[in-house]
């Protein structure tokens, strides 16, 4: 089995050297050496030269660049920085997401496995800095499709295969994903998210139950201030969202299915439905949750810079 992300030695260093003069393949290489091709190809590509790939120089470049990212690493996590981190870590943003607004912003380059480091070491030391994490530290376990995606049938349903090309270029606010987020099986209340493809702005709301007319008119009412700038939803296939045809009539847009057992077409709703967990986890009661505070939780997550914008805030594009 081959090892992932392995850190090169001299060693090895002079084998991939050997085996590129043969002219094989960066997987040949790997494959020979019982590594990772992302591996080979990182090596390759982080420290050749302009005379090419040479074991000596690239291995005195990882050591140099290994070097320096600890002295800046210790450097700088200090001061300013470290204020910065405890205090955006408290209003529940990422290491990455302070990662990046540290260099965005105040022009500090400090790589966010260094902060996660920083919060493990201050968790062994009896700290809780590591709470503020959005899976509070325990390991990622990679999501599935949904469990009951594809259920019944759906009149009227429209395919997401006749969605425009336009949808996927993420080029203009007013192209939603919509979902739910179930508590407790005693519990009928749930939330129901629409998350926009360009600006990842979110909207949440809180419904009695998941019947169909119910998230029809959560959808709408979440949706009616911003009718003439929403373009496109796309749902799964569950009957709660039975009555699209009146929400597209309602809000004048168009209606998209997803295709069963295809939860990646609906990738960012998925993901940001994560982020919405991190503040009610599974088991919560959604009958016990106050509207109001769910349009902070809501507020709060709208107002966190994303790597994907750049370290922009969704709000600041709507």
């Amino acid at each position: 089995m081959q090892k992932k992300h392995s850190h090169l030695g001299y060693a090895l260093r002079c084998q991939i050297y050997t085996l590129k003069k043969r002219d094989l393949s960066q997987r040949a290489i790997a494959c020979e050496l019982g590594i990772d091709q992302s591996t080979v190809s990182r090596e390759l590509k982080r420290n050749s030269g302009k005379r090419g790939y040479r074991y000596k120089q690239a291995d005195t470049k990882a050591r140099n660049r290994r070097d320096g990212a600890y002295v800046t690493r210790t450097r700088k996590l200090s001061g300013f920085a470290l204020k910065f981190v405890i205090a955006m870590l408290k209003e529940d943003w990422s290491p990455e997401q302070i990662s990046g607004t540290l260099k965005k912003d105040h022009k500090i380059n400090i790589c966010h496995e260094t902060i996660y480091k920083y919060i493990y070491s201050n968790k062994r030391s009896g700290g809780n800095l590591y709470k503020y994490l959005r899976r509070k530290g325990r390991k990622y376990q990679k999501r599935g499709s949904r469990k009951y995606a594809g259920r019944g049938y759906i009149k009227d349903r429209v395919d997401i295969s006749e969605r425009p090309k336009i949808v996927e270029k993420k080029k203009r606010f007013g192209d939603l994903e919509v979902d739910l987020i179930e508590g407790t099986k005693k519990g009928k209340a749930v939330l129901l998210t629409l998350v926009d493809r360009k600006t990842l702005f979110l909207f949440v709301e809180k419904c009695p139950n998941k019947t169909a007319p119910e998230i029809r008119k959560a959808m709408i009412r979440s949706l009616k201030p911003y009718k003439g700038r929403i373009h496109t939803i796309t749902s799964d296939n569950g009957k709660e969202f039975a009555e699209h045809a009146q929400v597209a009539r309602k809000l004048g847009i168009r209606y998209f299915f997803a295709k069963p057992y295809a939860a990646w077409q609906r990738g960012l709703n998925e993901n940001t439905n994560g982020l919405v967990r991190g503040y009610y986890p599974k088991g919560t009661n959604f009958a016990k949750v106050d509207v109001r505070e769910v349009r902070q939780v809501t507020k709060r997550i709208n107002n966190r810079p994303r790597k994907k914008l750049n370290y922009t805030k969704p709000l600041e594009l709507v």
